[in-house]
């Protein structure tokens, strides 16, 4: 499946991107809210399980009814990085990790969640999902949908092994990451060489509409030229200004400043 054969469907302030395999088809929401969230709704025989939830409440309302209107049902919500927007689907079955729900609850997603609620205020719902069904590493099944889990530090990966895709919290092949360092580099240069060994199809992320392994290899070379430009640099701002030189067309310029911030302590 190429990233680019989809269905795009318009809503009123977000877009659907529809992948169809045939038996199962993949829903990617593109909320266009102020952090770029990225919703991704997996369907099977009329059954659905949705990676991720909104956090805007707007956007809650609209998947909701995206997902009423095509009469699909809802088996379960996969909460790996994203654990606010509590209104969402508030009837529904929650699985997430015991690590992933200490992440949101008390750890850096926590931390993540304060700093949206003080930048958006009442129109972010910082309600933290309560976790119904703790999952573990290794094979599940929802809805008669198979994924794959891998425990990540924060979090966890989800394999979806029927569309030969992959879920993460971030790629972004032409937009800065979060990089908390050398060492985290090289975590994720890992991971990535992972996905290109394994050949996937397509990775879904958090932040950014479907890629495929040709930007797995793009985000690698940024990685490692992130890494040299630190060697050479004295300061954050040095770091920065040099970035920005490399990759003056590259978003998500905020996450610039915290990997400035993270190797540049």
């Amino acid at each position: 499946m190429n990233k680019n054969t989809f269905n795009k469907i318009n809503l009123a302030k977000g877009e659907v991107n529809v992948y169809d395999f045939g038996n199962i088809k993949l829903h990617a929401y593109k909320t266009n809210d102020f952090i770029d969230d990225e919703v991704f709704i997996v369907e099977k025989g009329g059954n659905a399980v949705v990676i991720e939830s909104p956090c805007f409440f707007d956007n809650n309302t609209e998947l909701e009814k995206y997902i009423a209107d095509n009469k699909m049902n809802v088996e379960g919500v996969l909460l790996a990085y994203h654990m606010a927007g509590a209104g969402f689907l508030a009837n529904a079955k929650k699985y997430s990790t015991k690590n992933a729900d200490e992440y949101g609850h008390n750890g850096g997603g926590k931390a993540l969640i304060d700093n949206f609620t003080a930048a958006f205020g009442d129109i972010f719902d910082k309600g933290i999902h309560t976790v119904t069904d703790y999952i573990s590493e290794g094979a599940v099944t929802i809805g008669g949908i198979d994924f794959n889990i891998t425990i990540t530090d924060d979090a966890f990966d989800i394999e979806i092994p029927e569309i030969n895709a992959v879920y993460t919290h971030m790629l972004g092949h032409d937009c800065h990451s979060i990089v908390a360092g050398g060492a985290h580099a090289d975590g994720i240069i890992a991971q990535l060489n992972g996905y290109l060994d394994k050949g996937y199809t397509l990775i879904l992320t958090s932040h950014y509409t479907p890629e495929d392994l040709k930007d797995v290899e793009t985000k690698i070379s940024y990685l490692n030229e992130l890494k040299a430009i630190a060697e050479k640099c004295g300061s954050a701002e040095e770091f920065k200004s040099e970035v920005k030189k490399e990759y003056g067309n590259y978003s998500g310029e905020n996450y610039l400043d915290m990997t400035a911030g993270f190797f540049f302590a």
